[in-house]
């Protein structure tokens, strides 16, 4: 199974947006599960303004490359391109009530990003 597929997977199973992803991808990060679910909690639920789904995947790439690697800048920019934001809120709808993308959506396409991210280092 590929590591956006069990992110997805995660999601199903009542992971928040960013404790999908950043479990998933928890070995790429130096990570086990349990750590990577302790650090998702912050980014979950838009508490932090930016999508939970990419502040995780984001984490993984500073993880994994260092804080100033641009990967980070690159998938931040890819996601807003194919979402139109990055901001939860934005992407739920809470101002418009028309939302952009869903949960499971953002889980999809921040860890399918990552994936790609990640395999272009390989």
């Amino acid at each position: 199974m590929k590591k956006s597929e069990q992110a997805i997977e995660n999601h199903k199973q009542c992971m928040s947006c960013s404790a999908a992803v950043l479990t998933a991808f928890c070995e790429e990060a130096g990570m086990t599960p349990e750590e990577a679910m302790a650090a998702a909690r912050p980014m979950a639920g838009g508490r932090m303004g930016t999508c939970g789904a990419v502040l995780a995947a984001k984490t993984v790439l500073a993880r994994k490359y260092g804080a100033d690697d641009p990967r980070a800048d690159e998938l931040e920019k890819r996601f807003q391109q194919m979402n139109q934001s990055v901001m939860c809120r934005e992407l739920k709808g809470a101002l418009t009530g028309k939302p952009l993308r869903s949960c499971r959506g953002c889980v999809t396409d921040a860890a399918e990003l990552l994936e790609v991210l990640l395999r272009d280092d390989s």
